[in-house]
């Protein structure tokens, strides 16, 4: 999953970042309202976490900007702002979620992983296509009746992005900017790496490869 950050305070926004990173995200981080429509405008995101308080172009206004132009991206606003008129405002100028600084970065996750279900409309807290199982909260994945397997980062958002829509065929291009934020280095070979080492896990037909085209699982039955 491909997130992007526009947060202006230097602390937090390092501390969101790194936290998201660790819990397998791909995190583009910027820090002014500008930027941020820029950075939309450019890439997709699966997520966006938006402050308020922005220099250049306030959130709001970012906001109000995005679903003019009928972007459909989810939108959680974290700001210092906790007076009921200001929430208000940012739900109905389109937020998903509204979350009050300070917060628990737990809590951003636990967040995330709800509006992130909404958007795909399933309500069950496991990605699967009936062969494979993967828990977004403990970021392990077992076929049926196994016993469940830690994975990294990056195995675990390849193999998220791939659960997330069964059957579809995903380039390497499409799969590298689901796990890969600005300024990561991206070896050649660095998808198969992580396919290779999921298939050692669970099995050389978890992932299959489309000639040309790229890689998918299996829709679900």
């Amino acid at each position: 999953m491909r997130v992007l950050l526009i947060e202006d305070d230097q602390m937090i926004g390092e501390s969101v970042a790194e936290s998201l990173k660790d819990s397998g995200y791909a995190v583009d981080w910027v820090k002014d309202g500008d930027a941020g429509l820029h950075a939309i405008a450019s890439q997709q995101y699966d997520l966006l976490l938006l402050d308020l308080g922005l220099p250049r172009k306030d959130g709001i206004s970012v906001l109000r900007s995005i679903r003019q132009q009928q972007y459909s991206l989810p939108v959680i606003v974290l700001t210092a702002r906790d007076a009921l008129e200001d929430r208000i405002a940012g739900l109905d100028a389109g937020a998903d979620d509204y979350l009050v600084k300070p917060f628990a970065l737990g809590e951003l996750n636990a967040r995330m992983r709800a509006v992130l279900r909404r958007q795909a409309n399933n309500a069950n807290p496991l990605l699967g296509n009936g062969i494979i199982s993967l828990d977004p909260v403990t970021r392990e994945a077992c076929l049926t009746d196994a016993t469940p397997l830690r994975l990294s980062a990056r195995e675990f958002a390849l193999l998220q992005a791939l659960l997330v829509r069964p059957g579809a065929i995903l380039s390497r291009a499409e799969l590298e900017e689901k796990i890969y934020a600005w300024g990561d280095e991206v070896e050649s070979n660095a998808i198969e790496f992580f396919i290779h080492s999921l298939r050692k896990k669970f099995g050389s037909d978890i992932i299959k490869n489309v000639r040309g085209l790229g890689w998918m699982v299996a829709k679900a039955n």
